[in-house]
C-alpha cells in the first residue's frame, strides 16, 4: 500500500511541474501559507415539510494567506454566495468576495478588491473515486488608496477546477488521496492593479489528503504549486509554494 500511495505523489508531483511550467530566469518565488473555513447547506432547516426548500443552497468561506516566506499577511477572503440545486450532483451559484491583499501579490502596500462571481459545480461518484469540477466566472474591482488613472476598470476572468478525491480504505476508511488544479484566464486587459493581461493568468495545482472527521467535517492538508503569468507586466513571474490548510464543512 506504502508503494501505491509514493506512486500517487509521484504522478501528483509530475502533474504540478507540467501544469505550471515557468521559466527559472525570469520568475520569483516564495513560500506561503494558506488557511480555509469553508461551510455550505440547504434551507431546508426552515421548513422540513417543504423539499423544495432543500434545494436552494448557501455557502460562506473565509480565508487567510500569509507570504513572504509566510511571514506576513498577505490577501484575506470573505466569499458568501447563494445556490440552486438543478439535479443531486449539479449546483448554480452566485455571490461576493471581498479580497484585501498585500505583498508580495501586490507591488508595493495594499489594496481592496471587490468581486462579483457566478458558477456551477459538478460532482458525482466513480469506482475510482470522487471527482468534482467548479466552473467559475468573476467580475473584479479593485480600490487604491491613491487614486490611479484607469482605476474603474473592471476585470474579468474564467476559473476551471478539477479535484479528484481517492479514498484509501486499507489505510483509513476516511482518509483519502487528493489532487486537483485550477486553471485561471483573463478575458481582458486592464491597467490596475499593476498590469492584468488578457489570456493565461495562472495555475493552482494541488495534491494532498483529505479525512473526513464527521458526517458533517473533512480537513484537506498539502501542497499547491501556484503559478502566476505576467506577460506583458514589469513585473516577474511568481510562483509560489503553499502549504494549504482546509477545512470543509457540509450542513
Amino acid at each position: 500500500m506504502l508503494k501505491k500511495i509514493n506512486n500517487y505523489i509521484y504522478l501528483a508531483a509530475l502533474s504540478l511541474l507540467l501544469c505550471n511550467p515557468a521559466a527559472a530566469d525570469k520568475t520569483v518565488e516564495d513560500f506561503q501559507f494558506w488557511g480555509q473555513i469553508a461551510a455550505q447547506g440547504n434551507f431546508g432547516f426552515i421548513n422540513p415539510q417543504n423539499p423544495d426548500l432543500k434545494k436552494f443552497r448557501w455557502w460562506m468561506e473565509g480565508q487567510g494567506r500569509f507570504g513572504n516566506d509566510a511571514s506576513q499577511f498577505s490577501q484575506s477572503l470573505v466569499r458568501p454566495g447563494l445556490g440552486y440545486a438543478l439535479t443531486d450532483k449539479v449546483v448554480v451559484w452566485a455571490g461576493y468576495a471581498w479580497a484585501p491583499t498585500c505583498e508580495p501579490l501586490n507591488r508595493v502596500g495594499c489594496f481592496d478588491e471587490h468581486r462579483i462571481w457566478q458558477q456551477v459545480t459538478w460532482a458525482d461518484n466513480f469506482s475510482f473515486g470522487r471527482l468534482s469540477a467548479r466552473s467559475r466566472f468573476e467580475e473584479r474591482f479593485f480600490n487604491h488608496q491613491t487614486p490611479i488613472p484607469g482605476n474603474d476598470d473592471v476585470a474579468y476572468r474564467f476559473r476551471q477546477l478539477v479535484k479528484l478525491a481517492v479514498p484509501m480504505p486499507a489505510v483509513d476508511p476516511n482518509l483519502s488521496f487528493i489532487v486537483q488544479s485550477e486553471l485561471f484566464i483573463a478575458m481582458n486587459t486592464v491597467d490596475n492593479p499593476g498590469f492584468i493581461s488578457r489570456g493565461y493568468d495562472q495555475n493552482r495545482a494541488f495534491v494532498g489528503l483529505g479525512y473526513k472527521v464527521n458526517q458533517y467535517a473533512t480537513v484537506e492538508l498539502g501542497y499547491m504549486n501556484q503559478f502566476i503569468n505576467r506577460p506583458h507586466s514589469a513585473r516577474p513571474d511568481q510562483m509560489m509554494h503553499n502549504f494549504v490548510a482546509n477545512l470543509f464543512l457540509n450542513f
